[in-house]
């Protein structure tokens, strides 16, 4: 069995995901239309609503600070 190799974007290619999202494209489809996880693209949306940044460390909770 073959493992999913971990893929990394950039913070521009998140917000634009996010964008179409806010924008009325439906979840799964951008899921599939870009191959993501459905993990990846629910930590990208709770990222944008808590503090608007992809940033690692603007993202950090008070205890990993």
């Amino acid at each position: 069995m073959s493992r999913r190799q971990r893929r990394t974007y950039s913070k521009e290619f998140k917000q634009q995901i996010v964008d179409l999202y806010l924008a009325g494209k439906p979840r799964a489809e951008i899921i599939r239309e870009y191959e993501l996880t459905p993990s990846s693209f629910d930590k990208w949306m709770k990222q944008a609503q808590s503090t608007g940044s992809f940033k690692e460390r603007d993202n950090l909770t008070p205890e990993q600070a």
